[in-house]
């Protein structure tokens, strides 16, 4: 098992290398995404660089101390940028995303909130117990 301080060491080295956006640019409030397209809006948006072009995960923060994070497809790719996140502790984030099995009544645009996930691969099963 490996220890905090030992953990939190690596998230602080890994979550620039990820990135290509050093820990004191990201904002205490941050967007995850696994859609490029969204953080390519973000920055045209907010006017603010794109971060890690070439990198497992890109990122931008705009003015207002607010962060997108491209993450990549998977369920591991979601669990590693939320563990390399604990390098920043930001105060909130968000996933922005897709939902699959909706109603018929949802359409484009309503705010989902999922309360719940099926789950199955494993991997979160380090960070959360069956």
């Amino acid at each position: 098992m490996v220890s905090s301080k030992v953990r939190l060491s690596i998230t602080k080295d890994w979550l620039p290398r990820y990135t290509g956006m050093e820990i004191d640019e990201f904002g205490d409030y941050v967007l995850l995404t696994n859609f490029s397209d969204y953080v390519i809006r973000f920055s045209e948006m907010f006017d603010c660089e794109i971060k890690g072009i070439g990198r497992p995960m890109q990122a931008a923060t705009n003015s207002e101390g607010l962060s997108i994070v491209n993450f990549g497809i998977g369920s591991p790719n979601a669990a590693i940028i939320m563990d390399l996140l604990t390098a920043r502790d930001p105060k909130g984030v968000l996933f922005l995303g897709k939902c699959g099995g909706l109603k018929e009544s949802s359409e484009i645009g309503n705010l989902i909130l999922p309360i719940a996930a099926i789950r199955g691969e494993g991997t979160s099963d380090y960070y959360y117990p069956p």
